[in-house]
């Protein structure tokens, strides 16, 4: 099968650092083309790939200047999207896999290709949830159950769970005595909430996390005052490798959420090397922690505490095997070559 995956262009393929949908474009570009098929990477030119890589730009947006601007930066994904398309217009592939979402629809109907586009974001975004609408008969496919909530009656040609490379997140048995949060400095992420559930324990809490451009404000009044370099410790936005050193030795993850999260790649990689996670009971969060086996899903800070003291009681083998059986980089790519199958069957 010729297979065309369409990826932002803000971060490389897969990311230096922060970016979740850029990895599983990755995992996903490379499980296909080991299992025989022709796959091109639309992506940017710092990106790394078994399989073709098309540069739609040089480097990352966010490496840019211009993508230090907001408004540039979203005049640059237009200029990014122009190119794909008239890329694709000239090429002959099977189906074309659309990760950027929204912004790919209104050019489906000019592209002879059939088109399958997974939802990496949440649905229930005011103007998101209007441009789905207009086109309700695309092939979606969500990455969680919740996710569809918001727009039930778009056309859901099936759920695929994120999957990772378990291999790259090594397993640890023995537990440190520290929380972690990982992800992004926004509101909608919880890091505020998770340093007073840290204060409330005593435990020392570590912050890994990026900094985008809309939420420097954010955390410079209302985070960056509580981090004193001692119990709450904030280490940036970092790699693979001290990823998982950060998570390997973590009593906890701490994930108290305050949106419909869709999925949470963070949420498996902890669990990955063993770490339970202490999430709120938002948007798939159930779907992917199996309360009370390989973490707790609460409903407010207090709740959190309380797990905590049960916390010790989690089998962190349990956890790996969680994701082992249901979340893996194989798994999720044997899915979408389903999907892939049922869609082309279409007239």
């Amino acid at each position: 099968m010729k297979i065309a995956q369409i990826a932002p262009f803000e971060e490389s393929v897969p990311p230096k650092k922060y970016g979740g949908t850029e990895r599983i474009i990755f995992h996903l570009a490379e499980e296909l083309t080991k299992k025989g098929h022709n796959v091109t990477l639309f992506a940017t030119g710092n990106s790394k790939t078994s399989a073709k890589l098309l540069p739609i730009f040089p480097k990352s947006l966010r490496l840019t200047k211009v993508g230090q601007n907001f408004k540039a930066r979203e005049a640059y994904k237009l200029i990014g999207l122009a190119k794909v398309i008239e890329i694709l217009l000239k090429e002959n592939f099977d189906i074309i896999h659309n990760h950027i979402g929204w912004r790919f629809l209104p050019f489906i109907k000019i592209l002879k290709t059939k088109v399958v586009t997974t939802l990496h974001g949440p649905l229930d975004i005011d103007y998101q949830r209007f441009i789905y609408q207009k086109f309700p008969n695309s092939h979606y496919i969500s990455i969680s159950k919740n996710q569809r909530e918001p727009l039930p009656k778009l056309n859901f040609a099936g759920n695929v769970y994120n999957g990772i490379d378990v291999k790259s997140f090594p397993f640890k048995e023995k537990t440190g005595n520290y929380l972690a949060f990982l992800g992004r400095m926004s509101p909608e992420k919880g890091p505020l909430e998770a340093i007073k559930i840290a204060k409330k324990t005593k435990l020392k809490l570590i912050m890994a996390a990026k900094i985008d451009i809309v939420d420097k404000e954010y955390f410079s009044k209302k985070i960056k005052p509580l981090i004193d370099n001692r119990m709450i410790k904030f280490i940036g936005e970092i790699e693979h490798k001290k990823k998982v050193q950060l998570l390997q030795n973590a009593k906890a993850l701490l994930a108290p959420i305050n949106w419909r999260e869709p999925f949470g790649l963070f949420l498996i990689e902890s669990m990955a090397c063993g770490t339970p996670v202490i999430a709120f009971n938002k948007g798939s969060i159930p779907e992917i922690i199996n309360d009370g086996e390989t973490g707790f899903v609460v409903k407010n800070i207090d709740e959190a505490v309380k797990s905590l003291k049960e916390i010790d009681q989690i089998s962190r083998r349990d956890c790996r095997e969680w994701v082992e059986e249901n979340f893996t980089s194989e798994k999720m790519a044997n899915s979408y070559e389903k999907i892939y199958n049922k869609v082309l069957k279409y007239k």
